[in-house]
């Protein structure tokens, strides 16, 4: 098998790429990917610098490929390690530049070693974690992970011996709602009095709401949505990554899995909530605004989202990282995982064991989340 290092998807045939994505999550897709290069998204300015793994058998045929950006940060991973960090800091050793193997900036689970369906999976996968432990060493990185790997995934690596850590976030799934009023009809009395109270706040404001894919976005809108995600990052903390030309580039190649949605007073847009669209699944990423409405988030981000995944017949609905508000507006408590190879002997050691009490006590943590459930009984 043939391994090959390539700094950029450009180097890789787009169709070739997408035959391996076989759960076809949009934001795994080449030109999502590509996009994000394509427009400085990713690169040295972020600290984000592509190095992807692909492996080729004998007829010079894509069969694996493993994404693997070389960083100098931990910002946008959404798999907190700065306490790491600042411990290799103290006992003076550095621990960036390190590897990553993740979408960039979105906390979405999914298959990270990427197989061709007609491979042999055990094989490709070992190859290609061979080639990232080689790189690793060849590059001195302090560490290679694995971020919100799918069950398949997070247990080649456990088995490989990697320290795996568990997290949280909260998911709607679609159990054949016919519309959200059928959904509300699911939930405690409360909750749904409280859930048709903030919905009918939102619309007292007088606001109209516009949805709007990627095949249907003008100018404007495009424009729009890139200043909204800017405004988040202006009024809080952290840098703005994704602009313009990124979203331009996904309505015009990938417009399907764009989904824009506005608020808009008269003739001003004060508000919008950025989703991409997969098959089965609709995944929230960021929202802004430039005038604060009460309960104006929680319509633009989860009750038109919810809405849209049973109109459109979605079966899930990942609004995006942390937030245990979500489970009172009917998200529930999803475990994520991440893998973590530590090259120096004994921080493997303690991060290893750091992980696995971690592991114990969030276990023990989402159990006491799923009784909170808005669900009737």
């Amino acid at each position: 098998m043939d391994i090959r290092i390539h700094s950029s998807l450009d180097e890789i045939n787009p169709a070739d790429w997408d035959r391996l994505n076989q759960t076809t999550n949009p934001t795994l897709s080449h030109r999502f990917l590509s996009a994000l290069e394509h427009n400085n998204c990713v690169g040295e300015k972020f600290g984000w610098v592509s190095h992807h793994i692909a492996a080729y058998d004998e007829s010079d045929t894509l069969v694996g490929a493993m994404l693997l950006y070389i960083k100098d940060n931990s910002y946008g991973e959404l798999v907190f390690d700065w306490s790491w960090a600042d411990a290799f800091h103290r006992a003076g050793l550095p621990y960036y530049p390190k590897g990553v193997c993740a979408i960039p900036y979105t906390p979405a689970t999914g298959t990270r070693l990427l197989i061709a369906a007609q491979a042999n999976a055990d094989e490709v996968c070992s190859h290609l974690f061979d080639a990232a432990l080689q790189q690793a060493r060849q590059l001195r990185l302090s560490s290679l992970h694995w971020l919100f790997t799918n069950e398949t995934d997070t247990r080649f690596l456990e088995q490989h011996g990697l320290a795996i850590r568990l997290d949280c976030q909260y998911h709607w799934h679609n159990q054949a709602y016919q519309d959200f009023d059928d959904f509300l009809s699911r939930l405690s009395s409360r909750r749904r009095k409280e859930i048709r109270r903030e919905r009918r706040l939102a619309r007292e404001s007088g606001l109209q709401i516009e949805i709007v894919n990627g095949h249907q976005a003008n100018t404007q809108q495009l424009l729009d949505a890139a200043h909204f995600y800017q405004t988040t990052y202006d009024k809080k903390a952290g840098l703005a990554t994704l602009n313009h030309g990124f979203f331009c580039e996904l309505a015009e190649h990938v417009p399907e899995t764009l989904l824009l949605i506005f608020a808009r007073d008269s003739d001003r847009t004060i508000a919008c909530a950025i989703f991409f669209v997969g098959p089965d699944t609709l995944y929230g990423r960021n929202w802004g605004c430039v005038t604060y409405i009460p309960n104006l988030h929680f319509e633009l981000c989860y009750y038109q989202g919810i809405n849209y995944c049973i109109k459109n017949g979605l079966k899930h609905f990942e609004p995006g990282a942390q937030g245990k508000h979500k489970i009172s507006r009917g998200f529930m408590p999803s475990e994520t995982w991440s893998a973590h190879w530590i090259a120096h002997d004994a921080f493997r050691t303690a991060i290893a064991e750091f992980s696995s009490n971690e592991k114990r006590a969030m276990q023990a943590h989402i159990e006491i989340l799923k009784e909170k459930s808005p669900y009737k009984l």
